[in-house]
């Protein structure tokens, strides 16, 4: 028996994937520092705490560079969390903000009050990629968020106009995608990391803002669920599977 642990065991114990840890471990950041009898190259009870440290910092949205810098400096790493905390705090005073200014609009268009769109036009617009049985799953899964809360106060808002407008710019989201995959394009490489935020941008444009954890669990619904499976699969014969790869990686070089 022994208290060291593989790179595999490691990347279980904290949910991240071993990629990034060789990532870690590339940059100098974490490394594994023994060695069993195989050759493997095992963590070692430091090496498993220094981890747990840069897992909390990436979770905190703190850049590798600065953990890098500070890691082993407590006194650096002190004064680059109060920064951060100065930083993010001043972010959602700007976010509270645009929210306060978008209530407003809201509430000035008297138009957006009166339509609703309905399920006939939903179909028409988005076709098999819409089906009413979404919006009941959709509640059960995420009814009591603050996200799901937003994307439905906008989603009311939203004429068909600009309903076809979102349609136009989720097609073209599908595109980059099969563009990456035909193209080869690796998981973590600039253009599925960029498909990907395309993707992420495109959701809190129209909808509520999309966490890191929201985003996996959304890529991984993409191939679990069939009827998501088969949206993708249309476009691209398993882009379902290359896309749930993507959002990982690019979640995991973010957090």
């Amino acid at each position: 028996m022994t208290d060291e642990l593989t790179v595999g065991q490691v990347a279980a114990r904290f949910g991240v994937t071993v990629r990034t840890l060789h990532h870690y471990d590339a940059i100098g950041l974490v490394r594994p520092s023994e060695r069993g009898w195989n050759g493997y190259r095992l963590y070692t009870p430091a090496d498993v705490q220094r981890l747990a440290r840069v897992v909390l910092l990436r979770r905190l949205e703190m850049p590798l560079a600065d953990i890098a810098e500070a890691l082993d400096e407590p006194a650096v790493l002190a004064a680059l969390l109060v920064e951060h905390r100065e930083a993010v705090m001043a972010r959602r005073d700007e976010l509270d903000a645009l929210v306060d200014a978008i209530d407003t609009a809201l509430t000035s268009e008297a138009t957006m009050s009166k339509y609703q769109i309905s399920s006939a036009e939903m179909k028409e617009i988005f076709g098999t990629g819409y089906d009413e049985a979404y919006d009941v799953e959709a509640q059960q899964r995420w009814g009591g968020t603050e996200e799901f809360a937003e994307s439905r106060r906008r989603a009311k808002s939203y004429d068909k106009a600009t309903w076809h407008r979102i349609k136009a710019e989720s097609d073209e989201v599908l595109a980059a995608f099969a563009r990456a995959m035909r193209d080869g394009a690796a998981p973590g490489s600039a253009q599925a990391d960029a498909a990907v935020q395309a993707h992420r941008d495109q959701i809190e444009r129209w909808f509520n803002p999309v966490p890191l954890p929201m985003l996996r669990g959304m890529g991984a619904m993409y191939s679990t669920d069939p009827r998501f499976a088969q949206t993708y699969d249309d476009v691209e014969p398993g882009l379902a599977a290359y896309v749930t790869e993507v959002i990982a990686a690019y979640c995991d070089s973010r957090g």
